[in-house]
């Protein structure tokens, strides 16, 4: 199963050209990683508050393959590629008009307060059972 969310491309996301500035793809991306959590009641904020997890970007893989403009209506599909001990990679794709125009890699490190890694806890683990590719 993915996860997905729809957005739109404002003005302050393009460049002078109406064009989306590359690196408003990955911040898209960091909205559906974070809405996926949201929605499977484990916001991000939850998580740093009541066990100290942080999430930490290791890697990330990226491909852009066609370019979106200003109002382009975006739907970002999050999915659980791979889960390790401590780490798990995402795979994130970007579609307007039902045509993939951005994919990502992205390696996800749990770490605690002393940002120091530390193991994926079960109940993410378990909750991310179901978006798990």
């Amino acid at each position: 199963m993915k996860h997905s969310i729809n957005y739109r491309v404002y003005y302050e996301d393009t460049d002078a050209l109406g064009i989306m500035y590359h690196t408003n793809y990955i911040k898209f991306c960091e909205r559906g990683r974070s809405e996926l959590l949201r929605d499977i009641g484990l916001p991000a904020s939850q998580l740093t508050e009541e066990i100290g997890l942080k999430f930490v970007i290791r890697k990330l893989e990226a491909n852009y393959l066609k370019m979106v403009q200003l109002d382009d209506e975006l739907t970002v599909h999050t999915s659980v590629k791979s889960m390790k001990n401590t780490s798990f990679v995402m795979l994130q794709s970007i579609e307007c008009q039902n045509s993939v125009v951005f994919e990502a890699d992205i390696t996800v490190v749990c770490v605690g307060a002393d940002h120091k890694p530390i193991r994926i806890p079960d109940i993410l683990r378990e909750k991310f059972e179901d978006y798990l590719l």
